[in-house]
């Protein structure tokens, strides 16, 4: 039995969130396309950052009292590009 533990933490490819965010994902992807039943799906990548980017930039903000920069340091994201996302979806 291996008792060492990871060195990969969340951020990194082929990590695992605690959450099981990527299961979730996968699985909401699969419905969608399931339900698409044959009808081209040719923009499924900006249809997926509509839907999942607002809620969690909303989450990241609540986090942090609605605190912009620590925000953006969680994000990996510059202060000004998570300004200019935040007008994108309406999020004040």
């Amino acid at each position: 039995m291996n008792t060492q533990p990871s060195t990969q933490t969340a951020a990194e490819p082929g990590a695992s969130a605690p959450s099981g965010l990527r299961d979730v994902v996968a699985r909401a992807v699969r419905r969608y396309l399931h339900d698409l039943d044959d009808c081209p799906a040719g923009d499924l990548y900006e249809v997926l950052l509509a839907e999942v980017e607002p809620p969690l930039l909303r989450e990241v903000l609540r986090h942090h009292d609605g605190n912009q920069s620590r925000a953006a340091i969680t994000l990996g994201l510059s202060r000004a590009t998570l300004r200019k996302k935040l007008r994108t979806h309406g999020i004040a």
